[in-house]
């Protein structure tokens, strides 16, 4: 539908009172419910009698009520009226406000006036300030009172939302608006900081609220053409005006066009029930703006303040002395030239004021106070460290006591530092970090014994390592009958031996009950930890040890004197005590018996079950070592705890197959040893050989008869062969058998048979009262001589 014109009306009249129903009827003759979000509003603010009406009329084509400058300078526009610009796209509505400064309602009535400006500021998109050119720089005139009282209320009443103050200097003069631009925009961004904020927008820059924006133009009245030629560039500026890249292009928080009604009348609820708008008369309004300025200007002059830049970078990098006293002067200094300038203003207004520069200068000073507080904080803390640390180290002071002294001390200490850090027109409490101090030497000294306590623990672990580790280690290695009623008895003697000590040292540290039982629950777990290493230890090469086991019984007799096997020797009845004697040793191994009732545990009873007659009745007997009962198919040894288990029985009876496969050697080299000692002592050739010797060497002997000289030779052929038999030992060789006997000998027969074919040489030349040069070779060869 196309939108049709509408006549202005007045949305609120000069008593305040908002005319919603004709705003209703106004907004469906606009057709501004079809529009949606694409409208844009405009209000217009300025001095009374400024043209405000003239130039809203040129520039949108409206039809307010202007000044008839015949009848005199009197107010034309009384409360607030809005119509819709023609051929303006989008729909832009316009607002007529009542001039400010107008001497109808008088010095002291500036409620609508603010009132009116700031429902402006919070509903349109863009706000024209209409002010002469001669009046830049002036305070009322200029509309700073006002903005800066407004600028205040509506950052606490509403959300930013992007207005665009568009400054329209009428009546420009010479002085280029390149020199007068700066002027405004620089008036303006004061008026912003120097405005109090609240927490949420403290630090908000004037641009998050409003963009700046200034134009002028000629006198209407003696430059009618060439005011004419600037109102048709300036209208442009309006064209598309919410468009990106218009002049409220970045406008946010727009109420759809169906609702602007409602929110319109809202706004102006809020505005008229809001008490902090009642602003009081023009000279306390006055006070308030030069009291702030004052207090403004006391502000920089104190950042600025070399002293104080000094003092605050100093702060940064550590404690600062007498900071307190120095900082109270220097803001002594500053409150009293405020109390001189602003002495002349309202007693009320300058209180407040002062009251406002001195919570400001203290919140500048702050930072760096807080600085030197946390130096102070981190060099008491420090220093707690350092001397804790050396008289936990040197001291033979109790723990805990050392702890309470040395922390009432740096607490004295920091509250000290602290009270010659204040500010006297403070009221600031190191209170936090006191207690953050506390708590930091709390968790230091917490730290320290919880590394102490761990460190006392530590060492009565060594101390019980080192009094138990090797006994238990000689014990297991001889793995007697008697091996774990003796480590029960060490493990119980020493411990109890370390734990009394432990007590006593451990009372320094002033231990709660919890804290001391779990201490002595762990050190009473570590001599079962230590033994269970010591049992993997010797498990790892148990082997090795059965084996050592088997070859010590074995091959030694009662007196640990290695045996020569002989036919006295039952190597049947040695090698099942042997194989008792590594099967004992397993045993012993095989579960950890630190229970006194595990002493009557069925391990060795169960492994001697692998020991079967059938292991003797021949040499090549069973060999897998199989019994076929259960015990071994089960994980656990009966009457021993799973926990307590270092050798399952599957793995014992790998282990036995092991030993037998790997002792079978020497075993058969007893048996060949007993075979070859059997054979070697019937080394005489049988009677019936005798006899054919005599019948068949008759010849020979019968020839010896009849030639005696035979019988030297015979003789020395007998001398010669006793002494080998002496000197190569053949009784030792043969006693393994005969090849093994042949080979040996074959490598000895020519050095012996050279050596004693001297001895006799040398015997039968040797002079008795000589001693020979050999005696070894002499002794060696005197029994030959004498047999």
């Amino acid at each position: 539908m196309e939108p049709t014109e509408a006549p202005a009306i007045q949305l609120i009249d000069e008593k305040g009172s908002f005319n919603e129903a004709a705003l209703v009827r106004f907004c469906k003759e606009v057709g501004l419910s079809e529009c949606g979000l694409s409208y844009a509003v405009v209000a217009i603010m300025g001095p009374q009698s400024s043209g405000k009406s003239t130039l809203l009329n040129h520039l949108f084509r409206t039809t307010f009520k202007e000044m008839d400058a015949l009848t005199g300078r009197n107010q034309t526009t009384k409360g607030v009226w809005l119509q819709r610009a023609e051929r303006i796209d989008p729909c832009t509505l316009v607002m007529d406000l009542e001039g400010t400064d107008g001497r109808e309602r008088g010095e002291d009535d500036t409620s609508f006036e603010k009132q009116s400006a700031l429902f402006s500021l919070a509903i349109a998109d863009i706000v024209l300030i209409n002010l002469w050119c001669h009046d830049i720089g002036r305070e009322q005139a200029s509309n700073k009172p006002l903005l800066k009282t407004v600028f205040q209320v509506m950052m606490r009443l509403f959300s930013p939302r992007k207005t665009t103050l568009m400054f329209v200097v009428r009546d420009k003069t010479r002085t280029p608006m390149e020199i007068l631009e700066p002027i405004l925009r620089e008036d303006v961004r004061k008026i912003w900081d120097g405005v109090p904020k609240p927490d949420k927008h403290k630090d908000t820059p004037l641009t998050e609220f409003f963009n700046v924006d200034v134009t002028a133009l000629s006198n209407y009245e003696e430059k009618e053409e060439q005011f004419n030629e600037e109102i048709v560039q300036l209208r442009k500026r309006f064209q598309n005006s919410v468009e990106p890249g218009g002049v409220a292009g970045d406008r946010r928080a727009v109420v759809p066009g169906s609702g602007f009604p409602f929110s319109a009348h809202e706004i102006w609820k809020v505005i008229k029930e809001n008490r902090d708008l009642d602003l009081p008369a023009h000279k306390v309004m006055v006070a308030t703006v030069r009291c702030e300025e004052i207090a403004h200007e006391k502000l920089q002059s104190l950042m600025k303040d070399a002293k104080w830049k000094k003092l605050e970078e100093a702060s940064k990098s550590g404690v600062v002395p007498t900071f307190g006293k120095k900082v109270s002067s220097m803001l002594e200094k500053y409150v009293s030239e405020y109390d001189l300038e602003a002495g002349f203003f309202d007693e009320g207004v300058r209180g407040a004021k002062r009251n406002y520069f001195i919570s400001e200068a203290l919140a500048i000073i702050q930072p760096a106070y807080d600085a030197v507080i946390a130096n102070h904080r981190t060099n008491a803390l420090e220093k707690f460290k350092t001397d804790l640390q050396a008289a936990a180290e040197s001291s033979n002071e109790e723990f805990a006591a050392t702890v309470r002294r040395f922390s009432e001390t740096t607490l004295s200490e920091f509250d000290q530092a602290c009270a010659d850090a204040s500010v006297s027109q403070s009221a600031w409490n190191p209170f936090q970090a006191r207690e953050e101090l506390k708590s930091n030497i709390d968790a230091n000294a917490q730290s320290l014994r919880t590394e102490r306590l761990q460190l006392l623990k530590s060492n009565y672990e060594k101390r019980l390592e080192d009094v138990i580790g090797e006994p238990v280690s000689a014990i297991l290695d001889a793995a007697s009958s008697d091996a774990w009623p003796s480590i029960r008895m060490i493990v119980e003697n020493e411990t109890e031996l370390v734990t009394t000590s432990l007590k006593k040292e451990l009372s320094g540290f002033e231990p709660t009950q919890d804290e001391e039982k779990q201490i002595f629950t762990d050190l009473s777990k570590h001599p079962r930890l230590i033994v269970e290493k010591k049992v993997r230890e010797v498990n790892s090469q148990i082997l090795i040890r059965m084996k050592d086991r088997f070859n010590t019984i074995f091959g030694h007799d009662d007196d640990s004197i290695p045996r020569v096997w002989g036919e006295e020797h039952d190597v049947r009845a040695i090698t099942k005590s042997a194989r008792q004697g590594a099967l004992k040793m397993l045993s012993v191994i095989a579960a950890i018996r630190l229970n006194p009732d595990s002493d009557q545990d069925g391990v060795e009873d169960v492994l001697m079950t692998l020991i079967t007659d059938s292991d003797f009745s021949s040499h090549d007997g069973s060999r897998d070592g199989s019994v076929g009962s259960n015990p071994f198919a089960s994980s656990t040894w009966p009457g021993v705890d799973p926990k307590d288990t270092m050798l399952t029985p599957a793995q014992c009876r790998s282990l036995w197959r092991q030993l037998r496969a790997e002792t079978e050697y020497t075993i058969s080299q007893a048996l060949t040893a007993q075979e070859a000692k059997r054979r070697g002592n019937t080394w005489m050739p049988p009677p019936w050989t005798i006899v054919a010797m005599f019948v068949l060497g008759f010849n020979e002997i019968m020839a010896v008869l009849r030639n005696p000289l035979y019988l030297p030779i015979v003789f020395v052929a007998f001398l010669l062969a006793k002494a080998l038999w002496v000197q190569l030992d053949l009784q030792r060789h043969f006693q393994y058998g005969v090849l093994p006997g042949i080979v040996s000998v074959s490598a000895r027969f020519m050095p012996s048979v050279m050596e004693a074919f001297n001895g006799l040489v040398a015997a039968g030349t040797a002079r008795p009262a000589k001693p020979t040069t050999n005696p070894n070779r002499r002794m060696q060869a005197k029994p030959v001589y004498e047999s």
